[in-house]
């Protein structure tokens, strides 16, 4: 009887490994705003609820927040961050973007995949990885930042971009895996 409860115990802590209250909360609070209204108070409501989050950001939609743990202590963003609706934070491990950085629509950070395993069941043992956004980066609608890439400061990756790979700073990468397109000026 006690294995029984031990594992009905180990079910339920998995099953709820997710379930952020906090995190809840904000999304019941921003629930009815529509997309572009409100932008200022996400940002704002995300501090308030244990978030490290910068000042004068704009979130123009609610993201999408996933993670086991403490993901208040694994999202940063910093000052003046623009977020476009749609984003998505897989937070297995953490995310940090500096300042004044901007983002698409629909763009995906994620810090977790898997290793491929044997041809009973390819999908192997999940591994984790930072992702990090330096300031002033720009990324376009729909690209895809994998686990371990850090985005250099001042870099573009443009829309649709799959990065695999750390992006130099003022560089502006594209494509499927994304490639070194040319240099940008720097001031």
């Amino acid at each position: 009887m006690k294995n029984l409860i031990a594992k009905a115990v180990e079910i339920i802590g998995e099953e709820l490994g997710s379930f952020h209250l906090r995190l809840t909360i904000v999304r019941f609070l921003v629930f009815f705003l529509p997309d572009n209204v409100g932008n200022r108070l996400r940002m704002r409501l995300l501090r308030l609820f244990g978030f490290r989050v910068g000042r004068s950001g704009i979130l123009m939609g609610m993201p999408t927040i996933a993670g086991v743990g403490n993901v208040y202590e694994k999202l940063h963003i910093g000052d003046s961050c623009l977020f476009n609706v749609g984003c998505h934070f897989d937070l297995a491990a953490p995310i940090t973007i500096g300042h004044n950085v901007g983002v698409g629509h629909q763009v995906l950070f994620l810090t977790g995949s898997h290793e491929i395993d044997d041809s009973k069941r390819r999908v192997g043992p999940l591994m984790t990885s930072p992702v990090v956004i330096h300031d002033g980066a720009w990324l376009g609608a729909r690209c895809i930042i994998l686990p371990g890439v850090t985005i250099g400061k001042g870099a573009v990756v443009a829309a649709g971009a799959v990065v695999t790979k750390d992006v130099p700073a003022n560089t502006l990468v594209a494509g499927v895996p994304a490639q070194i397109i040319r240099e940008l000026d720097v001031d």
